[in-house]
């Protein structure tokens, strides 16, 4: 791997590491070697099928504040109910926040479910990609132990076309934006777990760039611009930049690579699984997914130039191609800001940069989808770890709160118009129909077609619910 060295940056739990930048290209994986890819024992469940032929979750990573979105209380004291006014959704009786007017003219298109809660207080998506919900408090990184997210099972299932990955990760593994003191950090959530990491999904790469400095390091977001780009092939040795114009292109090596290698008789000696692999890294679908110069520059608009908007566009491509598990993770840039961990200037870091971001994006994966007829078999999920607290704290924020929370779930065949659920009057607590991280994943996984109580053997060879016990929310079901 190439890595030059940045500034350190840190995240409310106090973990620092350095930015690291990686050299990559359209053609090329990172860190994988072929056998790593999908060498593994085979699954002899089969491939499903659903109302679900793919899934794009978009993680808002930090844990965003549910009150302030799609559960407001404008009856509340000033002190709850924040600095925020509803607006009304195309949902006739539901209302969302003023900064979402987009997003409130598709709400009778998607299923809102505000009665998510878990007591894992963490800042990674483990719970919610996984629906194991009952991991260590605080935990920064991933385990071998940890349980398999979707994408794993779905790589495990060997669902999709055999050239494409089962599953991607944009715009890079969540934790790859906090320089950190800690080098390799990954927080836990998108990982094969406990079934190996050749179930691990194919992590793009990125190197963003910002336009301005934050007035307040943290607190003030700083939009990321730029595309995710498939990574390299292999580890390269740490190398000084001035010593990058005595290497050949990565791309011009790896393509001789690919003719030499296929014109010789080495494929015939390669397993299934590594045979599968070399066919994923020569192909030019999954290549091409990430070349974003094919698309009009008004959809280009449409999605925003930013790097969540280029990663949704390329979430959108990998979708056309047959890709089951997508996922797009609103990564925390250190001091630039922390997405969604509000701490502090809640309001301020919603209305300026986070909801202006999360309604145009999904807005645009909505619309472009049913344009395309790929909506009703495509599950679009918004979702974050956790809530935020009722009460803002003196320094207008709101802090860590799993006990509430909500997913967005729209197409793939769920109910249109559907509000599941509903919380007291200080949306700290559901009322009504609460929902697990469990009954979350397990509802995705029956409309992709795969039971979410299927088992899979963890490291002590035990049969694992792959759903960890929770059900298919039969409300959200159309």
């Amino acid at each position: 791997m190439l890595s030059i060295l940045g500034r350190k940056t840190v995240l409310c739990d106090g973990v620092t590491r350095r930015e690291s930048l990686r050299v990559g290209g359209l053609s090329l994986f990172a860190g994988m070697s072929l056998p790593r890819l999908l060498a593994a024992t085979e699954a002899s469940q089969g491939k499903p099928e659903g109302t679900a032929k793919s899934v794009i979750l978009f993680n808002l990573l930090g844990g965003p504040s549910h009150m302030d979105m799609f559960d407001m209380k404008p009856q509340a004291p000033v002190e709850i109910r924040g600095e925020f006014a509803p607006i009304a959704s195309s949902l006739p009786g539901l209302q969302v926040c003023e900064h979402l007017p987009n997003m409130a003219k598709l709400m009778h298109k998607a299923s809102l479910i505000r009665t998510v809660t878990h007591n894992y207080n963490a800042h990674n998506p483990l719970a919610m990609m996984t629906g194991f919900a009952l991991g260590e408090n605080g935990q920064l990184a991933a385990k071998p132990t940890d349980p398999p997210d979707i994408g794993a099972i779905c790589q495990y299932l060997q669902m999709g076309p055999r050239e494409l990955p089962g599953a991607v990760c944009l715009p890079c593994y969540p934790g790859w934006g906090e320089a950190t003191m800690y080098p390799g950090l990954r927080r836990p959530g998108p990982y094969g777990g406990f079934l190996g990491s050749q179930y691990d999904p194919l992590f793009s790469v990125c190197d963003p760039r910002f336009d301005r400095e934050p007035s307040r390091a943290y607190y003030d977001p700083v939009r990321p611009y730029g595309e995710p780009q498939m990574p390299s092939v292999g580890e390269l040795p740490a190398m000084t930049a001035d010593r990058l114009h005595l290497r050949r292109s990565l791309v011009q090596q790896l393509d001789e690579t690919f003719e030499e290698v296929s014109t010789s008789g080495a494929l015939d000696r390669l397993d299934g699984f590594q045979q599968r692999a070399f066919d994923m890294l020569s192909s030019s679908k999954t290549r091409n997914a990430f070349d974003l110069s094919e698309e009009p520059d008004e959809v280009r608009e449409r999605y925003g130039r930013h790097l969540i908007g280029s990663s949704m566009l390329v979430a959108r491509r990998l979708r056309e191609r047959g890709v089951p598990f997508i996922s797009v993770h609103a990564e925390i840039f250190g001091r630039m800001g922390h997405s969604y961990d509000m701490h502090e200037n809640n309001f301020g870091m919603l209305k300026n940069e986070n909801l202006p971001v999360l309604d145009m994006v999904y807005p645009a994966l909505i619309n472009d989808l049913e344009e395309r007829g790929l909506l009703d078999s495509t599950l679009v999920v918004v979702m974050g770890e956790m809530g935020r607290s009722p009460r803002v704290n003196r320094n207008a924020g709101r802090d860590h709160w799993p006990q509430c929370g909500f997913s967005l779930l729209t197409g793939g065949g769920v109910r249109q118009g559907m509000v599941y659920g509903s919380t007291d009057k200080q949306a700290a607590y559901p009322e009504t129909d609460p929902v697990s991280p469990g009954d979350v994943v397990a509802t995705i996984y029956h409309l992709l077609g795969i039971d979410p109580h299927m088992t899979v053997p963890d490291l002590q060879n035990r049969p694992i619910a792959i759903a960890h016990g929770g059900d298919p929310i039969q409300g959200v079901i159309a």
